[in-house]
């Protein structure tokens, strides 16, 4: 009897080291069997009249001591220089359908003010205008993203806007320009129809809305070297609905794209949304079950459109994400400036993997938002500046604009807590074309490290290198006090095994493996 008990506790011992080692593991396959590439568009960003994100982040005073042209700050610009940013949107959000592009041109002594009504209050000089902008975007080499405003402006307005930044005529808009300091167009070609035409853009239906659409882009129209990419302002969150109507009343030949505003919201709830740095395991956990919520948004949507356009050339542009917390304390609730933690680092890798992965029809989107409002790639303190964890997200993640997306099967152990279960491993793979693969690897699990044994058929390589950016708590941060305590690093965890690929991912981390 007890010979029997010892053989029937080892077999139990060994079936829980089974199980454990089962559950730290995980496959992946990589082919090369593509022809899609991930558009570089889908890297872009966003810059709103809001709080601090271009008043006081990357338009300065002009006694502040830091390097500027004019009044643009370049240290900001070197950084988002570096990692490639494609598109910048501006000038909203909802700021766009309040903003008159008449009233940011000329001397700047000679500008109106305006009260910014959707954020703050503040008043707000106009000396950040049409020439300043697009000066900004020759600065960091990225193309210019315009909304256009259709909620309290005209068509006519939007017409002369566009025909000012794009028209080589004689005409006395484009003279205008001229005079203005600028003889060449600027040949802006993404241009936004409205902005959140469903609520801050008007509060209208998707039915009055595609009307108007119409109206609109109707005399939008393109310049010599200019062809307009039209967006249109698509659905918030899951309304499945609005994409319906949209696709359904507006040819796909009518518009370049149609845009999708999701974002993370830790509780769910709004009103209290949960802190930035302090949140525990459970929280945590329900952040991300909220982020993985936009691999649904995305497969549904383009589902919709796929009804309508079956050769997908409407693009679906995600021109709104990102992590939502309450702002830190003691700041204006209206500037929704909030810190930028690891988590936000892992939401940000996640939601990138999804874009890559679905590539076919996400062909554009833009992070809320470049400094100092929302998920941060930077933030600012007078003169001090500091790259938070999504910056170096995007700094690893930028070997896949517009490389060819190479499909991928994953199969993952489950991250569980509560007895509540996601995936924890997400991934994507592309290859350059100097023939480099890169798969980016992230593990949303906070405990175990995980082993991924990756077949890549095909794909010859001899070598592989890596970077990961990871801490030793999930809530870690950066701060102008210690800017470089969440910082990219040499990745030393995967190696070759016979034509596999075996990588040990550490928990709570992102990592880009580069095989050549």
């Amino acid at each position: 009897m007890i010979f029997k008990k010892h053989i029937s506790l080892i077999l139990v011992f060994a079936g829980l080291n089974f199980a454990a080692s089962a559950q730290n593991t995980a496959s992946l396959s990589v082919s090369n069997d593509s022809k899609l590439v991930i558009s570089k568009y889908i890297y872009g960003q966003f810059a709103e009249h809001l709080g601090h994100g271009v008043y006081g982040g990357f338009w300065v005073d002009k006694s502040l001591p830091v390097a500027k042209q004019d009044r643009i700050r370049l240290d900001v610009v070197n950084a988002l220089k570096k990692i490639k940013i494609p598109s910048l949107r501006w000038p909203g959000g909802c700021f766009a359908d309040e903003y008159h592009w008449r009233d940011g041109i000329g001397p700047r002594e000679q500008r109106p003010k305006m009260v910014n009504t959707n954020w703050g209050g503040t008043t707000e000089d106009n000396s950040f205008g049409t020439h300043e902008f697009l000066e900004l975007c020759s600065l960091l080499g990225c193309e210019p993203y315009m909304a256009a405003n259709v909620g309290s402006g005209t068509v006519e307005e939007m017409s002369k806007w566009i025909e000012y930044v794009n028209s080589n005529s004689t005409s006395t808009v484009a003279e205008m320009r001229r005079k203005n300091g600028h003889p060449d167009p600027y040949k802006v070609t993404f241009w936004g129809i409205g902005n959140e035409s469903w609520g801050c853009g008007g509060n209208m239906t998707p039915e009055y809305y595609a009307d108007m659409y119409k109206r609109y882009a109707s005399f939008a129209k393109n310049y010599p070297g200019a062809p307009l990419k039209k967006i249109a302002s698509g659905p918030n969150v899951d309304d499945y609905n609005w994409t319906e109507v949209i696709m359904k009343n507006i040819p796909d030949w009518f518009m370049w794209g149609i845009s999708l505003h999701y974002y993370t919201v830790p509780t769910g709830n709004w009103g209290h949304k949960g802190s930035a740095t302090a949140f525990n395991e459970s929280e945590y956990f329900e952040t991300m079950v909220k982020c993985l919520k936009m691999e649904e948004l995305v497969t549904k949507h383009a589902a919709i459109m796929d009804k309508y356009d079956p050769e997908k050339h409407v693009a679906l542009v995600v021109d709104e994400w990102g992590i939502w917390t309450d702002v830190e304390p003691g700041t204006n609730p209206g500037f929704l400036y909030q810190q930028n933690s690891l988590r936000d680092a892992l939401i940000a890798a996640t939601n990138l993997n999804i874009f890559n992965n679905h590539c076919d029809r996400v062909r554009g989107a833009a992070l809320a938002q470049t400094i100092n409002v929302l998920q941060s790639l930077i933030l600012t303190d007078k003169e001090k500046m500091l790259l938070t964890p999504t910056y170096h997200i995007f700094d690893m993640y930028k070997v896949h604009q517009d490389a060819k997306f190479l499909p991928l099967q994953l199969i993952s152990p489950d991250y569980v807590v509560d007895g509540k279960r996601i995936k924890a491993i997400n991934a994507s793979a592309s290859q350059d074309a100097a023939g480099k693969v890169h798969i980016s690897l992230v593990n949303l699990d906070l405990h175990n490290d995980i082993t991924i044994s990756t077949s890549l058929g095909a794909i010859k390589w001899k070598t592989v290198s890596g970077q990961i950016l990871t801490s030793a708590n999930i809530t870690d941060i950066n701060t102008f006090q210690q800017p470089d305590k969440l910082r990219l690093a040499d990745f030393k965890g995967a190696k070759k095994d016979g034509d596999n690929l075996v990588v040990v991912l550490p928990a709570k981390s992102a990592v880009t493996l580069e095989l050549e």
